[in-house]
């Protein structure tokens, strides 16, 4: 048995104080957080050198995330454009077969077109520029 749990005796607490808690004005909260983005795992070493723990200093990058982001990211502007004429759709290219007026036509991998020498062109450029638009 534990004879320490029946004892009167009064022990004797020390209360050591460790002073106020610090306040942190939210510009000192930027100013840190900034300063912790500044290269890869500086997380640690910025906390060190301000005196408080590693996950406040990622709890205060968290809340000024959306601030932090904006800095960090380009913002957004205009780009040069030109305009310049339709060109003429390229000819489709055929892949040569066999000599029997048979023609094959194989678009991107995907798609194959077998078509006879006696073919309406203009409704092959038809198919065939649906079948690139997919």
């Amino acid at each position: 048995m534990d004879s320490n749990k029946f004892s009167t005796q009064i022990e004797r607490f020390e209360v050591v104080e460790t002073g106020r808690r610090r306040r942190w004005t939210d510009d000192e909260k930027l100013k840190i957080v900034l300063e912790s983005l500044q290269a890869p795992r500086a997380v640690s070493s910025t906390a060190r050198r301000y005196g408080i723990s590693r996950s406040l200093l990622l709890t205060w990058r968290r809340s000024f995330g959306a601030r932090t982001n904006d800095i960090e990211r380009p913002q957004p502007a205009f780009v040069p454009a030109t305009v310049m004429a339709d060109q003429p759709p390229a000819p489709p290219v055929a892949i040569p077969g066999p000599a029997s007026g048979r023609m094959e036509i194989v678009i991107g991998g995907a798609c194959r077109v077998i078509v006879d020498a006696g073919v309406d062109m203009t409704a092959l450029s038809r198919v065939l520029d649906l079948l690139e638009r997919r």
